[in-house]
């Protein structure tokens, strides 16, 4: 909305001037006000340790983003015609911060108009100079690399000699390691599919079509198969995991018509309990939900796994090798919904209960273990035995077929298993490291609408291993994978372990330092 028209000041009175005055200021405190509310709002919700599925919450984000956009835009353009009027302003600035130093610099120098001094001609010296910064953008580009072999011959045999061809990412394929990473994290990171990113290439003149896009997808993947492996390999020699799934609409063939595929994730981050083991992610693809599928991912494994409720974990834990740890946040969940629909006083009294849990472990996050149970035991074990009589005394007083006395049931039916982080220093509190795992799965599939088969499937699954572990680890996956598809295709097979992301992130920086 542009800002109002004001009306010709020369002809208002004293008081109709007067008047005016008030009323803008009224206006623009009121604006100012909801600019303020609206971040405090943003920022608490970005706060929030637990609560309603994190899809909802970005939901709620998004929405008040684009508002505080919208009045933020508004005010700008308020404050540029009052300012052009009156020659000041008085709205507040964030503090700019310094752009960061490994951005490249491009010095332009501005000089005087006057060789000598205007008013006396005399010689000028240097006296020192102003520098500012602006922040410019330089639209991506593509460029050709000629891959040169001079023939030279021997004047004696004629022998031909001449250097061997450089290996390529994808053997006889046109696409150089960047542009197969931009590629992928476009696809898996920010949620560009195919088509889209063959428009975009279009407009810079380079017809690429989305069937050459696709192969290069589904190269890249066999090419890093091994290095998923290798992520594979060390996720599941931990001693506790995070497991959770995710359902993919898979086009199925010959009809058209998509079916339910399924991503599983498991996840390996100690960090909580002061462990600096690397932190990853494995995604595994199947064609459906079958609890064979877990089981086969899980065959090797031995420890604590922290998982969702479904049945299909039940026969991982029957041979006594995993034991099972349930998920508070789960817990939760439910009473939450039933707060937000019935105002159930049952369902705020047993938020405010795990509320309790959270703070607590909020304070030992990053403690070791043994710091953590000790604490556990001491604080959080009294909160749970009160919290299970009070819901086993509630129970009795609910109507069996309630959707409150279903809540509590799945509550207590679990009991034991979400006891076990109070035994364990090592096991958290709830499942939310597989939830932010799946959180990039859920974006996508926004945009994707469904994955174009299987082996689609398949492939979204390695590559979400590998750009989720590199996040985890701090690292920018676009970077990561330009650095691996550069590398790996001479890179011996028995040492694929030194391409994992946590194995080159010094490696990472040292270019990125070096580029500026």
């Amino acid at each position: 909305m542009d800002a109002p028209t004001l009306p010709d000041l020369d002809q208002l009175d004293s008081k109709a001037l007067k008047s005016l005055i008030l009323s803008q200021r009224e206006q623009l405190a009121s604006r100012d006000a909801e600019i303020e509310h609206l971040k405090l709002l943003i920022a608490k919700l970005r706060r929030m340790e637990f609560g309603r599925s994190s899809e909802k919450r970005e939901s709620q984000i998004e929405q008040l983003e684009l508002r505080l956009e919208e009045l933020e835009v508004r005010r700008r353009k308020e404050t540029t015609t009052t300012q052009g009027s009156t020659g000041s302003t008085t709205v507040a600035r964030p503090a700019r911060r310094p752009f960061p130093d490994h951005l490249p610099r491009e010095v332009r120098k501005y000089l005087p108009k006057h060789e000598a001094c205007p008013d006396c001609g005399g010689k000028l010296k240097h006296l020192g100079e102003d520098i500012s910064e602006i922040l410019e953008y330089v639209p991506a580009s593509l460029k050709v690399i000629q891959y040169v072999r001079p023939k030279l011959a021997c004047a004696g045999c004629d022998r031909i000699v001449q250097a061997e061809a450089p290996s390529r990412p994808i053997e006889r394929g046109m696409a150089g390691p960047g542009l197969l990473a931009h590629v992928l994290t476009s696809k898996y990171c920010d949620h560009l599919p195919l088509y889209r990113q063959s428009q975009i290439y279009a407009r810079s003149g380079v017809e690429l079509d989305r069937s050459t896009l696709a192969e290069w997808v589904g190269g890249s993947s066999e090419l890093l198969a091994p290095l998923v492996e290798a992520l594979r390999r060390h996720v599941l020699s931990a001693g506790k995991l995070h497991a959770d799934d995710i359902p993919v609409p898979v086009l199925a063939p010959g009809l058209g018509k998509t079916k339910t595929g399924r991503l599983w994730t498991y996840v390996r981050d100690d960090r909580p309990a002061g462990d600096s083991t690397p932190a990853a992610v494995w995604f595994a693809y199947s064609p459906d939900r079958k609890g064979e599928h877990p089981q086969s991912h899980l065959r090797n494994f031995t420890g604590t796994l922290q998982a969702d409720g479904y049945a299909g974990f039940d026969r991982v834990y029957e041979a006594g090798r995993v034991r099972e740890a349930a998920c508070w946040a789960h817990v939760r969940r439910k009473f939450y919904d039933l707060e937000v629909a019935h105002k159930s006083p049952v369902a705020a009294e047993a938020l405010e209960r795990i509320a309790e849990l959270y703070v607590i472990e909020k304070e030992i996050r990053g403690h070791p273990p043994d710091k953590r149970r000790e604490v556990r035991n001491t604080r959080s074990r009294p909160l749970l035995e009160s919290l299970k009589q009070w819901l086993e005394e509630t129970l009795g007083k609910l109507s069996r077929k309630s959707a409150t006395a279903m809540a509590v049931r799945y509550a207590l039916a679990r009991w034991e298993a979400l006891m076990r982080f109070c035994d364990d220093g090592r096991i958290e509190i709830d499942n939310n490291a597989a939830e932010r795992a799946l959180r990039v799965v859920a974006l996508g599939r926004k945009n994707f609408l469904f994955a174009g088969s299987d082996g689609g499937g398949e492939s979204a699954a390695a590559i979400y291993s590998l750009v989720g572990s590199a996040k985890l680890n701090g690292i920018d996956p676009e970077s990561y994978l330009r650095n691996v598809l550069s590398r790996i295709a001479d890179h011996p097979i028995n040492r694929i372990e030194e391409l994992l992301p946590w194995n080159v992130a010094e490696s990472l920086k040292l270019l990125i330092h070096e580029a500026a």
